[in-house]
């Protein structure tokens, strides 16, 4: 159970009366998420940063993926990390050894963030050295592909991962999570020889459910297809945000 959104109420018996005040809870927990994203994404961008919100099930290898994203970037771009974890701070501790402001969240039980846990996260990471002028930041949600798919937390981009040991049929099991996002990164793919994972499939049901996906596979071990994430990367920190992020599709 999701501690904060209830997300396993669905799964019980309700009378009907019941069931729309259940539905009239979530519809505003969402309408006040949603406002305090908006206020996210204006300060993202009065702090000069590029959001990007990463989602992915446990063990999909965003931590390796930031680890060596910062040691690629941090010498011309200014990076910053908010991790998001239901305990400990391990991460983050992963994370500062790279020299780059970070602050963790853990929930205590709840499945994602949400805005309002960003928000205090962002004023949290400014009293950091480094942390209040900022290129990137990289928003490390709780690893489950469900409840941070629902989640604006004011990201101006999404990022959904899958590991090749998780298998190709992530995107036709979880379609919110690849629907709502604007980059799918297949991981871990060294692994691609002890594993049955077709990525032209993977790809293919990915881009049938979200045709403006961008696709890339690589390996953060082995380098493999890092080029054009490092690419990417250094791409949305020379664009306007304003002009040129799509917004995200309907989060409800």
């Amino acid at each position: 159970m999701c501690d904060s959104c209830g997300c396993d109420l669905a799964s019980n018996n309700h009378s009907h009366d019941t069931d729309s005040r259940i539905i009239e809870v979530h519809q505003s927990l969402l309408a006040a998420n949603d406002a305090m994203a908006a206020r996210n994404k204006a300060h993202f961008e009065a702090m000069g940063a590029v959001a990007i919100n990463m989602i992915s099930s446990p063990g999909s290898g965003k931590t390796t993926l930031l680890e060596k994203t910062i040691e690629r970037l941090k010498k011309k771009i200014r990076i910053g990390v908010i991790e998001g974890d239901i305990e400990t701070d391990r991460d983050a501790q992963r994370i500062r050894a790279k020299g780059v402001p970070v602050i963790q969240l853990t929930t205590g039980g709840a499945c994602h963030l949400d805005a309002a846990q960003v928000h205090k996260g962002i004023h949290l990471l400014e009293k950091e050295p480094g942390g209040a002028r900022l290129d990137l930041l990289f928003i490390e949600n709780v690893g489950n592909l469900v409840c941070p798919a629902t989640f604006d937390l004011g990201e101006h981009q999404r990022v959904v991962l899958v590991s090749v040991p998780e298998g190709p049929d992530k995107p036709a099991k979880y379609p919110k999570a690849f629907i709502s996002s604007q980059i799918f990164l297949i991981t871990k793919t060294d692994l691609l020889p002890y594993f049955d994972f077709p990525v032209t499939e993977a790809r293919r049901e990915a881009l049938h459910l979200n045709p403006r996906l961008q696709v890339m596979a690589l390996s953060a071990t082995s380098g493999e297809g890092f080029e054009a994430w490092i690419s990417y990367l250094e791409g949305l920190t020379g664009k306007t945000r304003k002009d040129n992020f799509p917004p995200l599709l309907s989060q409800s």
